[in-house]
């Protein structure tokens, strides 16, 4: 008898035919050997070229050929931990889609009705908006010296992942707060239309209170309150009631973690005197691809210095403005 499965196999077949060539460990150590300048095993040399091929149908398809996509596990190492040092990057939401394509999302609905049996239900429509981001240029150039060839490729595996962690965070973490859309994702602060039904003046505990009220219940459930660490500590730890004791205070940790119930996330890319209060979950920040890596030994010729520049394509926006309430200090 045949117990051949058509859909078993077929699921099967599908996946062997598309592995994800940047994902497996001769791609990796080709990549690095690479960068270094030095000789690549014959399996080696299979698996770049295969992962070169994948790359020339993507978007970095308009860089010379000398570049490289970013291995698979080098690439969670650069992203994901960097989302657990930096404020807001590590509260907004993630997105790998392509370019210029709009992506539904879905927003608060209302509740289930009560139902009486035998009676029709009028259908409801699932409430959702639209995001359309756009494919920007975050590009870091590291300089090293010719000697690096000499390095462990571990050791230069880690050099690479230490500095792409940092600066692709410090970037996209400033961009998160005040980035300009011009050339640039666009930022909470300059982003949304800062108005009455959204704003409050005074940093103070009735402020942060009208805050709360501002901001629609929908979004109040993973809502949280960011600011610089000089905000925390300078205005709003300092409050008091009117017996002159202090309002958030906790002996035992040294200092409360939340504001009337909702976490608070420092950022020190939020300038000092201002603090967000919503759900950082309706900001998006895409990357569609990987990290596209380049070494030229041409642009340090007279300085003995290797140059690798790393490309990465990214955008980020708010999703829904009315998910978050600005809270300003008074003017002096």
């Amino acid at each position: 008898m045949n117990n051949f499965n058509p859909i078993e196999s077929a699921v099967l077949n599908a996946a062997q035919a598309t592995p994800d060539t940047h994902a497996t460990p001769e791609y990796r150590s080709a990549f690095f050997k690479k960068l270094l300048g030095r000789e690549l095993t014959e399996s080696e040399n299979r698996a770049f070229a295969a992962a070169q091929a994948e790359k020339r149908a993507d978007s970095f398809n308009t860089l010379s050929n000398s570049d490289a996509v970013i291995p698979t596990q080098t690439l969670n190492e650069v992203v994901k931990p960097a989302r657990g040092v930096n404020g807001l990057y590590n509260e907004v939401r993630i997105f790998n889609v392509p370019s210029n394509l709009s992506v539904p999302v879905g927003t608060p609905t209302d509740a289930a009705s009560w139902h009486v049996e035998g009676a029709a239900v009028d259908r409801s429509n699932v409430m959702t908006t639209a995001v359309t981001f756009s494919g920007l240029e975050l590009i870091k150039v590291l300089s090293m010296s010719a000697a690096a060839r000499r390095m462990d490729i571990a050791a230069f595996e880690s050099y690479i992942t230490q500095e792409l962690r940092s600066s692709i965070a410090d970037a996209i973490g400033a961009a998160i707060v005040e980035g300009t859309r011009s050339g640039q994702p666009t930022g909470i602060l300059s982003g949304i239309d800062w108005a009455d039904d959204n704003t409050v003046s005074g940093v103070t505990a009735d402020g942060l209170l009208a805050a709360i009220a501002l901001l629609p219940a929908g979004y109040a459930g993973g809502a949280k309150f960011a600011m610089s660490t000089a905000t925390l500590f300078g205005q709003v730890y300092p409050l008091k009631d009117n017996d002159g004791r202090y309002i958030f205070t906790d002996a035992e940790s040294g200092g409360v973690r939340r504001l009337f119930g909702f976490p608070i996330v420092l950022d020190d890319n939020i300038p000092a005197g201002t603090v967000i209060f919503g759900n950082f979950r309706y900001y998006g920040v895409n990357i569609p691809q990987g990290v596209a890596v380049e070494v030229s030994r041409e642009s340090g010729f007279t300085s003995g210095l290797i140059d690798f520049r790393a490309l990465c394509i990214a955008d980020g926006k708010p999703i829904v403005p009315g998910a978050f309430v600005k809270i300003e200090a008074a003017a002096a």
